[in-house]
């Protein structure tokens, strides 16, 4: 398919950054719900990480885009009872968030997981060999409400590391996967399942059910607007569809009129986008990211747009981590101009910087000002009374005296 638009690599860069909520607009000083839902069904997906050294990955996206706002507000729209609800949890790109408006457009990856179709080849053995087990925990769902996998277990010994799943938490698993159950709330960072009738609105369960070409094309109208421009791979990657299934439904959106083929400069791949595309003139924003932001969760498109290799290291030994543990990209303006390793230190009331790079060409001494602001609203938002800056670079001696300048470190 010939390209029918060209961008510019900053052209590009400006697409995905006004589609990922960084507009450069100042958000309202009270954060409400309509405004996290918002932005929500923009980015279309929030991922859930279990790493804490900050905060929950999935806070982060919002205070990114939106700055100080209750982290209560997520939880209600995640977790609540009643029409406070505006969320629900599936496997999007990982282990997700998502709008329940996109419910009906995951039916089709439960029903292949019910066939034991893409996923895990251990939770599809036990889903084919474990089905008396499967409908006794269903039954106790059924007839007990909101289950955590801990209150079913029948095994004796203790639990291993978190991988180390009983019989009742791989059948609440399988049962997730395949729709049979959803998760109601959570009690701390654990699960508590619910039958989806209990917690999905009706009118979305009775809503006929698509068929999988329909809703493939629907996840990737999704991504293409959440990420402004993306190549076949980008676009796929954004709710982890394969190429089997991505490829032909693209085609069939170009045919259609609904995406465009476009080139990007410096990319080898085509690359798609939404029917007359807005490119800003400029973006003027800065924020730091979480390692599972959707801006950057895809690293070859992280490069591509921003000439900028990012791994995390909290799996890497420390003595052969370069970065840091759990390091945040900081976003500013059309660069990611550095990257901040950093951890809420509660008990001491500290968020501690623990080492700032700066990418070529460095910050000047407004972006390290931006920085500096950023920082302390982070400290501010997470109920942190201090900076402590524990980085001996030369970088971080110049963020001391931006921070100096409005607080203590």
């Amino acid at each position: 398919m010939p390209a029918t638009l060209s961008f510019s690599l900053k052209q590009a860069r400006r697409l995905a950054l006004a589609a990922q909520g960084f507009n450069g607009r100042q958000p309202p000083a009270a954060i409400k719900p309509v405004q996290l839902n918002r932005l929500i069904e923009r980015l279309g997906i929030l991922q859930i990480d279990s790493v804490n050294a900050l905060v929950r990955s999935h806070y982060l996206p919002v205070f990114s885009r939106l700055g100080n706002y209750s982290t209560d507000l997520l939880d209600q729209a995640a977790w609540s009872q009643g029409r406070r609800r505006t969320l629900f949890e599936y496997w999007g790109h990982e282990a997700s968030l998502l709008p329940l408006s996109m419910y009906p457009l995951m039916r089709w990856r439960m029903q292949r997981a019910s066939r034991g179709e893409d996923i895990y080849q251990q939770l599809a053995r036990f889903g084919r060999e474990q089905q008396d087990t499967i409908r006794r925990v269903l039954a106790s769902v059924q007839k007990l409400g909101a289950l955590g996998a801990g209150s079913l277990s029948t095994r004796q010994e203790r639990a291993g590391p978190w991988w180390d799943w009983s019989a009742e938490k791989h059948a609440l698993e399988w049962l997730f996967a395949a729709g049979e159950v959803t998760v109601a709330s959570r009690r701390g960072f654990e699960r508590l399942y619910d039958l989806p009738e209990r917690v999905i609105p009706s009118a979305l369960l009775q809503q006929p059910l698509l068929s999988e070409a329909e809703a493939q094309r629907g996840l990737l109208l999704h991504a293409a607007t959440a990420l402004g421009v993306g190549t076949e791979k980008d676009l796929r990657d954004y709710f982890r569809l394969s190429p089997a299934d991505s490829r032909p439904r693209l085609a069939e959106l170009v045919e259609g009129g609904k995406l465009l083929v476009c080139g990007v400069e410096g990319w080898r791949q085509p690359a798609y986008c939404l029917a007359e595309p807005k490119v800003p003139r400029k973006v003027e924003a800065s924020a730091l990211l979480s390692p599972f932001d959707s801006l950057i969760w895809e690293r070859s498109r992280t490069e591509r747009l921003f000439d900028f290799r990012y791994r995390l290291e909290i799996y890497t030994p420390q003595h052969k981590r370069v970065y840091g543990y759990y390091v945040l990209p900081f976003l500013h303006n059309e660069r990611i101009a550095a990257r901040v390793d950093l951890r809420a230190e509660r008990a001491s009331g500290r968020l501690a910087v623990h080492a700032v790079h700066e990418e070529e060409p460095g910050l000047d001494d407004e972006g390290m000002l931006a920085l500096a602001v950023k920082l302390r609203r982070m400290a501010d938002w997470l109920g942190l009374e201090r900076v402590q800056l524990n980085c001996p670079r030369a970088s971080a001696a110049r963020l001391r005296g931006a921070l100096a300048q409005f607080s203590v470190v």
